[in-house]
């Protein structure tokens, strides 16, 4: 199993009832009665592609589903079996996390179907496990096992937006710099992009985990483990609101600082602007071209006006001073 390639990854296994699975041809998708059959099927391949058009046992609508563009984590009772649309965290490589994976699930509780676009690696995770004969035995393992691989990855993506607002919370408090407002957009968006697919992840765990009619060949075991997956992404969509608000926080220090800078800059030009005003004056009343000016015919005028700006320019900066605008 572990030779498939990540342009061909797509397989129909039965699984045996003790936590291993054998191949099987698409033939025996429909054949298989008494044990688990499931096809793990790549969107965009050709031969998935005929193979969910000739498949008598997948209905129209589910096939739509399935195959569609756009999805939401959500979790449907629909034509006599339950369709659950999941999300995982993209952890392929030169990829971003936010950018989540969907998972697309159809089943009655015997026949398995998913169906994926992108490399999942919490569906790798339960491959190998069968290939150890230590997976799951029945759907309801598989789905228990899938929330909870999905729910383990997310969280070392948590924990890094967190350390990253912490060090932006310890740098704001510091010291400031530009690329700090780049950095910091960067995470607020990964925050809100995790966030718009984790909240209808949880609800469609809850409904998965609460409705008896949806999968009543779900166990009680598989239910309380479902919910436990549930509970972790409530916690972790509970931190990311947190990092949210930590995050406006930081943002809001940041535009402090940027005001404090642009006002300090319009308080300095004022000040010079203020000594240098008086001066202006003078020597443009002393430029004005009409006679008895005085000190025209003097060797020593310019001297004399020049420490006279000079003592005026003092006098100001003293008075500034003295008004506690310095």
């Amino acid at each position: 199993m572990s030779d498939r390639t990540s342009e061909d990854w797509s397989f129909i296994s039965v699984f045996d009832g003790q936590g291993g699975a054998r191949r099987e041809s698409a033939s025996e998708y429909d054949h298989v009665t008494d044990e688990v059959c499931w096809a793990h099927l790549q969107r965009t391949s050709a031969s998935a592609e005929r193979w969910l058009a000739q498949e008598r046992g997948i209905p129209l609508l589910v096939r739509q589903a399935l195959t569609a563009e756009e999805t939401r984590p959500r979790c449907t009772s629909l034509e006599g079996g339950l369709l659950l649309i999941l999300r995982g965290v993209n952890l392929n490589p030169d990829s971003d996390p936010e950018d989540m994976v969907s998972i697309r699930i159809w089943t009655d509780g015997r026949q398995l179907l998913t169906v994926w676009l992108r490399r999942l690696l919490a569906v790798s995770d339960i491959d190998e496990l069968l290939d150890h004969g230590r997976g799951p035995k029945n759907v309801g393992e598989f789905l228990a096992l899938l929330a909870d691989r999905l729910a383990a990855r997310m969280e070392p993506v948590i924990a890094e937006i967190d350390d990253r607002i912490d060090a932006l919370e310890d740098e704001v408090l510091e010291s400031y710099s530009p690329e700090m407002r780049e950095r910091l957009a960067t995470v607020r968006r990964q925050a809100i992009l995790l966030r718009r697919y984790f909240a209808p992840q949880r609800e469609a765990l809850q409904r998965l985990a609460g409705e008896q009619e949806a999968a009543p060949w779900l166990d009680q075991r598989e239910r309380h483990l479902l919910r436990e997956s549930a509970d972790r992404i409530t916690r972790y969509v509970e931190d990311l609101d947190a990092g949210r608000e930590r995050a406006s926080v930081v943002h809001d220090q940041l535009a402090n600082h940027i005001s404090d800078e642009m006002n300090r800059g319009m308080y300095i030009l004022s000040v010079i602007a203020a000594v240098f005003l008086p001066l202006g004056f003078v020597t443009g009343l002393l430029g004005i071209n009409v006679g008895g000016m005085p000190g025209v015919d003097s060797s020593w005028a310019f001297v004399a006006v020049c420490v006279l700006l000079a003592v005026l320019a003092g006098l100001e900066i003293w008075l500034l001073r003295r008004l506690k605008w310095l």
